[in-house]
């Protein structure tokens, strides 16, 4: 322990390390004095001229006040709507005002801006100058002409000097625009022009000496300049990436005051304030200001540039970081590379929720980007739950010890011989049966009947099959191998399997001591009951439970993958669980203590998995359970995809039934279950069932975000949302890869093929959820197997392909219309294509059962094609062939070559 808890100090220490490493400080001209001038806008929700949104008197009294110990003067951009109080108030904090009058083509709204103006000009001592129009050339909402004869209306109307705001090029491209104004007011925003913040005050300098050049002896200012605090980056034909942020948006600022100072240069900084409410200039409109929307400095002005709030942030890493690695002091003896793992994931949870305050303290939301984002980082919590859970799973694996309570072959034999002389209980075997193939079942019976233990009889149930063809075979299977089999056939059952195996419990022997429970397509090894049955010797154990295994892989590509994805939950899940208690009772290969039964209330119908239902009934009952992944045993796989599915929702639906079932027993005192079984059956639910729901919820909702991000420019929070959803994939990715090769016997392409088959069941097993959330049961679906069912001429991933290809289009807009060459956006575009590998697996396993490839016999035809073209064998023509002649065996080189395929 002393060693686990120097690890956490050490990641701790580390952490804390990299904070301090990674501050961010930077160097920039001090700036001691007063900016000649700000732009300065009290609208609250819209800029709209006459929008009665102007702030309050008082608001405005004190923006002044504030503003007038950073600044000499302000520029307003409206003389109307309430922006007549602006100038007075200017006054009483000492402030000259530059006057604006909206120019935009409504005639009558015009005309009373210039005249507002124009009073204002004449009653207001303070009022410096007049811009009559903004950027309306660029606009295109006025005329050079028309513009110019407003100007001279406004000219001869006051004793001020009057001029328009445009971009420098508009000055430059209309010299007769400059002949009529008394000073050129250019605008000048390097970020709108895709130049980086280390070219943005050289671009500005070169821009106003180029005027000064063009128009020699007129009076020039830059009457825009600035930087933005948040948003977008914008990159352009090789220029940029404009790049906003906080240290940009001082250094940029800072470096051009001193330029200005040392070439004598007037200027204006866009902007005073903040304006939470310019989000129709996109994601950088709110964050113009030198001061937050608080009115707090956003940067200091003097010494060296660093985020005021940076160990704040630290603090809050660090201490989220220390919280989440407490749980790993609670582990039975983890060793030091499990414990450094964990410690490093909880670590780095925390700069994540530290990357959350931050962003949450320097955004501004609207009531729509407020939900979103709390709907976003919502869904990231379970998202993160899971990973953190799947690294725990990885670092156990890979760096814990060896399972100790796995019933290995070595233990096997130590139970037996632990085992009271003579002990040998009896074992009811149920094998419940509806509409089966006869000779399946048959080599079921069979296999039950070469049994290497003395003390057991089997009840074969045929439950709700009228068709004597089914049943009439059975029966007199069953009266063949003798008095240890007892038949059953049960019309009008109801409750499903459940209720079958109800009625088998009626039928069982008075001194069955424990029942075995096995599906009707299982063939039995002969030492199943002789190797499991003496770890009963225990009194606290009730149950007993084998992994399942198939024997028919070989049937076709998509079954040799589908073996591949079912052993994956037998050799790593299950093996882990069974260290806490804590197994999933999956009914076939089960064998349960009838006392143990009894006490939980027997088969329940209330869900359509009555086998995991009763299971975890049982261990909330405080009996002890064991697992062993030794194969006793093996069935048949699903006969096609549609029945995979099937099979696979009603697992998922009635893991939900079983949720909302038992949820009330995981509280305090409800149960015997210990804290580590509580935390392992929710982790198995939220990994299982939430993982997969949260998958297709996500998908879906960044589907709809995608016309908002690619057409209206607003920004997705890459640090926040997008990166830890990349981040999670990839975990999820890793989980599958290193578990399954440490843990599962498998070959890396079935391992491959496991994969895609994992992932093909999302949207399945997310259907199965909701439905658990809007209904109380559905029937039981039988998985048909034995080749009873033939595949449905209906495509198996409909739904699943429309998703994937809606994914695919919508990051395919996201890239072709990011003309910008915005970073978010392409980050966003690659989780929209991770998100629809899921959907894109069930299209592919779809395509496969119905392609020639899925069958193994195309891919040994093509081998020894290839091995006879490239010449490892020689070609054989049956035309040309002899009597008695067969082809030539494959060459040692071809034969390594098709094992591998």
């Amino acid at each position: 322990m002393r060693a686990v808890v120097a690890v956490l100090l050490l990641v701790t220490a580390v952490h804390a390390g990299l904070w301090a490493l990674l501050e961010e400080k930077q160097q920039a001209p001090d700036f001691s004095g007063l900016l000649q001038s700000v732009s300065y806008d009290p609208h609250e929700g819209t800029g709209a001229p006459d929008a009665s949104t102007v702030a309050s008197p008082e608001r405005i009294r004190a923006d002044m006040r504030t503003l007038s110990r950073l600044t000499r003067a302000i520029r307003l951009y409206s003389s109307t709507g309430g922006m007549e109080i602006v100038p007075p108030l200017a006054a009483e904090a000492g402030l000259k005002v530059t006057l604006g009058v909206w120019i935009d083509k409504d005639p009558d709204r015009n005309e009373r801006e210039i005249q507002a103006a124009i009073n204002l000009a004449r009653r207001n001592s303070n009022v410096i100058g007049i811009v009559v129009g903004n950027e309306t050339i660029l606009t295109a909402t006025q005329k050079v002409d028309e513009l110019i004869e407003k100007i001279k209306r406004v000219k001869k109307s006051v004793n001020v000097p009057v001029t328009t705001g445009d971009v420098w090029n508009t000055w430059r491209d209309n010299p007769e625009l400059a002949a009529n104004v008394d000073f050129i007011a250019a605008h000048v925003l390097p970020y709108w022009e895709f130049f980086t913040d280390e070219q943005a005050v050289d671009q500005a300098v070169d821009r106003y000496r180029l005027l000064k050049d063009q128009f020699r002896g007129k009076r020039i200012m830059i009457a825009e300049f600035g930087w933005p605090s948040q948003g977008y980056s914008r990159s352009e034909g090789g220029r940029g990436p404009a790049v906003p942020g906080p240290f940009r948006q001082a250094k940029v600022i800072r470096n051009f005051l001193a330029q200005a100072a040392s070439i004598g240069m007037e200027y204006n900084i866009v902007e005073a304030i903040d304006q939470p409410w310019k989000y129709f200039e996109g994601g950088v409109g709110p964050y113009w200001g030198v001061l937050n929307a608080s009115r707090e400095a956003k940067f200091a002005w003097t010494g060296p540039i660093v985020n005021p709030d940076y160990w704040k942030l630290a603090t809050t890493a660090l201490l989220v970081g220390v919280l989440l690695s407490l749980p790993i002091v609670r582990l039975r003896q983890p060793t030091v590379l499990q414990a450094m793992v964990l410690a490093i994931t909880a670590h780095g949870v925390g700069a994540w929720v530290s990357n959350v305050f931050a962003y949450w303290n320097v955004h501004y939301f609207v009531w729509g980007s407020t939900f979103a984002l709390s709907l976003g980082l919502t869904l990231l919590v379970p998202l993160i739950l899971i990973a953190m859970a799947r690294i725990e799973e990885i670092a156990a694996i890979a760096f814990g010890h060896e399972p100790r309570r796995l019933l290995t072959r070595d233990k096997v034999a130590q139970e037996r011989a632990a085992a009271p002389e003579g002990y040998c209980p009896k074992v009811s075997i149920h094998v419940p049966a509806y509409f089966e193939p006869v000779e399946m079942m048959k080599q079921t019976l069979d296999a039950l009947a070469r049994l290497d233990y003395p003390n057991y009889e089997v009840v074969c149930i045929i439950n709700n099959t009228p068709d004597p063809a089914f049943w009439q075979p059975i029966q007199d299977h069953c009266r063949m191998l003798g008095e240890r089999f007892k038949f059953i056939n049960a019309e009008k059952v109801k409750g499903f399997k459940a209720g079958a195996l109800r009625i088998a419990m009626e039928r069982t022997a008075v001194d069955a001591e424990i029942i075995g429970i096995i599906d009707a397509d299982y063939v039995v090894t002969p030492d199943w009951l002789s190797d499991l049955v003496p770890a009963f010797a225990d009194p606290t154990v009730g149950l007993v439970q084998a992994p399942q295994e198939h024997r028919d892989e070989h049937l076709s590509l998509m079954h040799y993958i589908m073996n591949g994805e079912y052993a994956g939950f037998f050799d790593i899940g299950m093996v882990q669980r069974n260290e806490e208690n804590a197994i999933i009772v999956h009914g076939t290969m089960c064998l349960i203590r009838r006392a143990a039964m009894d006490m939980a209330g027997g088969w329940s119908s209330d869900t359509i998995c009555e086998d995991t239902d009763l299971g975890l009934a049982i261990q909330e009952l405080g009996w002890q359970t064991h697992y062993t992944a030794t194969r006793y045993g093996s069935g048949l796989l699903p006969d096609t995809y549609e029945a995979f599915k099937k099979q696979r929702h009603r697992w998922a639906y009635g893991g939900f039934q079983i949720v909302k079932k038992h949820w009330q027993r995981f509280l305090p005192g409800r149960s015997r279950l210990t804290s580590d079984q509580k935390r392992e059956f929710s982790l198995g639910w939220l990994n299982w069932l939430g993982a997969e729901s949260l998958g297709v919820v996500v998908a879906i909702l960044n589907l709809i975000w995608v016309p908002i991000v690619a057409f209206a420019g607003i920004a997705i929070p890459d640090k926040i949302l997008t990166i830890p959803i990349i981040a999670a994939f990839v975990v999820s990715l890793a989980h599958f890869l290193i578990l399954y090769r440490l843990r599962v016997a498998v070959r890396p392409w079935q391992m491959l093929g496991a994969m895609v088959a994992a992932m093909s069941v999302q949207w399945t097993v997310s259907r199965a959820v909701a439905q658990g959330l809007i209904t109380e049961h559905l029937a039981f679906a039988r998985t048909s197997k034995g080749g009873l069912s033939r595949m449905s001429i209906e495509f198996q991933a409909f739904w699943e392909a429309v998703i994937g290809a809606l994914l695919l289009i919508g990051a395919t807009i996201l890239i072709t219309t990011n003309h910008l060459a915005i970073t978010e956006l392409y980050i966003f575009a690659a989780v929209l294509i991770l998100e629809s590998l899921p959907f894109l697996s069930a299209v592919a396993i779809a395509l496969l059962e119905m392609s020639r490839i899925n069958s193994f016999e195309f891919w040994r035809y093509t081998t020894v094609r290839t091995a006879e073209l490239i010449g490892l064998r020689p070609v054989w023509v049956p035309e040309l062939a002899g009597p008695g002649m067969q082809p030539a065996p494959l060459s040692a080189a071809a034969t390594k070559v098709a094992e591998k395929v």
